[in-house]
């Protein structure tokens, strides 16, 4: 009788240099003891210069691989049917002076944007008008109101975005990190339907 193995490929993977890929690094394995080290270690992919950063394992190459490779045994596949490694070169530090600009781009962009927006909507006649209905008199500059607003403003964004700096507020994620999952969805899902165009390679037998 076939000894029953379980697999359950990894969704994503990343690795740092061009290395060998084992099964372990690419699945996660149930079976009996004596087997299960033996899996783990089988070798599946070596990495090349000619992979560029994604390379998408497919699990019918992997079951065909150990079929060939190991007697009497079964696979069945749980989970995923594809793992999609992305290949990270060794991140240079970061230039202070190109953060910094970087950064500085961004504030007043920001900037730039706030302000349009409230003179798009007349904020300061809104504001006016509110100091009017709530004291009976004329005000161009209520800063009573516009400094809370001010701060407001900056705080609101802080608890929407849910972070600051490295320091999350709470267990929820924010509506940018959100966003961000959705377009990775939309990107694995991508790179698996194209799976042939960017890995016409099996593994290794």
């Amino acid at each position: 009788m076939a000894e029953v193995i379980y697999l359950r490929m990894k969704k994503n993977i990343e690795v740092q240099s061009l290395q060998q890929i084992y099964l372990k690094n690419i699945a996660y394995i149930s079976a009996a003891a004596k087997y299960k080290k033996k899996l783990e270690d089988i070798p599946v992919y070596q990495l090349t210069k000619k992979d560029r950063n994604i390379v998408i394992i497919d699990s019918y190459l992997i079951i065909d691989h150990l079929m060939s490779n190991i007697d009497g045994i079964e696979i069945q596949l749980l989970g995923p049917e594809q793992t999609i490694i992305h290949i990270n070169e060794q991140k240079k530090p970061v230039n202070i002076w190109i953060a910094s600009f970087v950064w500085l781009l961004l504030f007043i962009g920001t900037a730039m944007t706030i302000m349009n927006f409230h003179y798009d909507v007349s904020m300061q006649e809104v504001q006016q008008k509110l100091h009017f209905i709530l004291t009976g008199e004329e005000n161009d500059f209520p800063l009573w109101i516009q400094i809370p607003y001010s701060f407001g403003l900056g705080l609101g964004t802080l608890l929407f975005f849910n972070h600051w700096f490295n320091r999350r507020f709470n267990e929820e994620p924010s509506p940018l990190e959100v966003e961000i999952h959705k377009y990775q969805q939309d990107l694995n899902d991508y790179l698996n339907h194209h799976e042939n165009k960017l890995n016409d390679k099996k593994p290794p037998h």
